[in-house]
């Protein structure tokens, strides 16, 4: 295939709407071409860098190699209801799945054939501002997953999305998720992004969520790419009054990945908890921005994003939380913390406050250091090499944030995918990016003991 940006600026011009969402798409068109993919100053998008990806020549999935994956990933303990996009398309045995409390699991695509009303009621509808990574996704997505969640339902099973990418060929790919949830129901999702080899690919993908009135979601994000990989990711999520939202990404792994999220609180009494983890080393580059919109009264979130940074890894930070005019008796907290392990690694960080009343708690920080060397030398005097005395250290760091995860058997995996990390131990296979198919993994010393 001719370069990437090529095919998307000759498949726009050549663009015909698709029934139920094609003014949608026919605006995602026009914004296109009238700005290409020039960020110009935006700040936003200052750090971000793609061109490498847009310039290559890569290919798009063949969707006859759904049927072929081989892909399992076995966290022990986790009993999830498995969905699996590969190479950038649902597998038919996933086409379409509705329970007996109503709830609808598929494929995007099929979806809008036999539920269009659904589809195009919500789709589109949970981003602010439009972005031509956004615009390109809208126009052009392959496939992805609809869920459907009806009032009063609460769905005890984790439901896991595996976007697994294993191709000979490099590939470009758009994949499209869109998630209602219903009043007062509850669901758990868990999202991995795996590549299994180490071929090139660029991935430009979405996920909008909608959370209905005093509905509950938990949503973790699991990224384990190879070096060669770009990674775009979109999560837009809007809320309604009395609704909750757990967030947690793990980046392990990654060429270039670029997590774009927007939470939008549209009701009062709104609770956010939006928090991440990030460990680069090499030349890889992690892009981190969240925005938090406080539209209404009475709404609390809390942001929590920390990074380990090695070689000469680059990593950057960008918040905003936005409090408007009438949404007195706000709670907002913001924090960005980052070690850097070599003088060669680099992060930008730049939490943002906007206010505009005077009745609300709001508070954000940013720190950038190095490993503490008092902590270092007392550990070290209690006969700890130092190679292990510094990986305590950076596992302490990193968890506070893995004790947020709610999942006791995803919490356990996770902190043993984050200590193998740590030892340098974690790379991208030919059978399992995250090694889940070990379940004795263990680390030699309990850090509670000490």
């Amino acid at each position: 295939m001719e370069n990437t940006l090529n095919y998307i600026n000759a498949s726009i011009q050549a663009f015909l709407p698709i029934q139920v969402v094609g003014d949608k798409q026919a605006l995602a068109v026009k914004y296109l071409k009238e700005h290409g993919f020039d960020f110009g100053k935006d700040e936003v998008w200052r750090f971000v860098d793609f061109s490498s990806y847009l310039t290559d020549n890569l290919d798009l999935p063949n969707e006859k190699e759904k049927h072929e994956y081989d892909f399992v990933c076995n966290i022990p303990r986790l009993d999830t209801t498995r969905l699996t996009l590969f190479n950038g398309y649902v597998a038919d045995s996933e086409k379409m799945i509705v329970t007996p409390q109503g709830v609808i699991m598929g494929s995007i695509k099929e979806a809008l054939k036999q539920y269009p009303q659904l589809v195009s009621k919500y789709f589109a509808t949970c981003s602010k501002k439009e972005n031509s990574f956004l615009a390109a996704n809208t126009t052009l997505f392959s496939d992805g997953f609809f869920i459907y969640v009806p009032d009063n339902v609460v769905i005890e099973k984790p439901i896991q999305i595996l976007d697994v990418i294993k191709s000979q060929i490099p590939l470009f790919l758009q994949t499209r998720n869109l998630i209602y949830v219903g009043k007062n129901s509850r669901i758990t999702l868990i999202h991995c992004d795996d590549s299994c080899n180490q071929n090139r690919s660029f991935s430009n993908n979405v996920t909008e969520i909608y959370i209905d009135q005093d509905a509950h979601v938990e949503h973790y994000k699991m990224q384990n790419m190879n070096n060669n990989s770009g990674l775009m990711n979109h999560n837009y999520i809007v809320m309604q009054q009395g609704a909750s939202l757990l967030s947690n990404s793990i980046s392990l792994n990654g060429g270039n990945i670029r997590n774009h999220n927007e939470v939008r609180m549209l009701g009062e009494h709104c609770d956010a908890q939006v928090h991440g983890l990030y460990l680069m080393d090499k030349e890889q580059k992690m892009d981190n921005y969240v925005y938090v919109e406080h539209a209404f009264p009475n709404c609390t979130s809390n942001e929590l994003f920390k990074g380990i940074l090695d070689d000469s890894a680059h990593a950057t930070f960008n918040g905003h939380v936005l409090v408007c005019e009438h949404a007195t008796k706000t709670d907002a907290s913001q924090s960005n913390k980052n070690i850097l392990l070599t003088d060669k690694a680099t992060v930008d960080s730049k939490p943002f406050l906007e206010i505009y009343n005077d009745d609300v708690k709001c508070s954000h920080g940013s720190t950038i250091g190095q490993l503490d060397e008092t902590a270092l030398f007392y550990i070290r005097s209690r006969g700890i090499g130092e190679r292990t005395a510094k990986t305590l250290l950076m596992y302490a760091f990193c968890d506070e944030v893995i004790q947020k995860i709610a999942i006791t058997a995803l919490a356990e995996r996770l902190s043993d995918m984050v200590k193998k990390r740590l030892h340098g131990e974690l790379t991208v296979c030919d059978e399992c990016a995250l090694h889940c198919s070990v379940p004795d993994c263990k680390f030699e010393i309990d850090i509670t003991k000490l």
